[in-house]
């Protein structure tokens, strides 16, 4: 991957998710303690996020779904939304019990294993890369690194 200006944006802007999704957890766990359950911390999580996606939706200059459009999207790729909930409320559960760092470490052991066999096997309309020993040198230093944050 050549050095690009575009490559130094998007660098800092994906650093700048893990930076998110950390504090994310942080304040979603510390909601939990004021509600009943993860379920519910995640669901006023999401109903804030919902909202604001839809002031900034509403700001956009392009043309919106019909509702016969909407119902024209093959089923499966409505399933983001129960990933999300997965996610989100897993999130909120384990991070008190596991701690922000092991939790973090493996959730992008995570996504590193299945983004390695969506880009080998081209899964779910991704472009197909190959699988190669770097990818697994990179995939095992992860995995290590999961096993070193569990040492408290």
């Amino acid at each position: 991957m050549k050095i690009s200006s575009e490559l130094l944006i998007l660098l800092p802007l994906a650093l700048g998710i893990g930076i998110a999704m950390s504090i994310q957890t942080a304040l979603n766990t510390q909601l939990r303690e004021y509600l009943s359950s993860p379920l519910q911390a995640a669901f006023f999580s999401f109903l804030i996020g919902t909202l604001l996606l839809g002031v900034l939706v509403s700001f956009q200059d392009v043309e919106k779904p019909s509702l016969s459009q909407l119902m024209q999207i093959p089923w499966w790729l409505w399933l983001g939304g129960f990933l999300g909930v997965y996610a989100i409320s897993l999130s909120i559960y384990t991070a008190p019990k596991l701690g922000l760092l092991t939790l973090s470490a493996l959730i992008i052991f995570g996504q590193l294993s299945m983004s390695m066999l969506l880009d080998h096997f081209g899964w779910l309309g991704t472009d197909r890369v190959p699988f190669n020993w770097q990818r697994l040198v990179g995939a095992i230093i992860i995995f290590v690194g999961v096993i070193l944050t569990l040492q408290r």
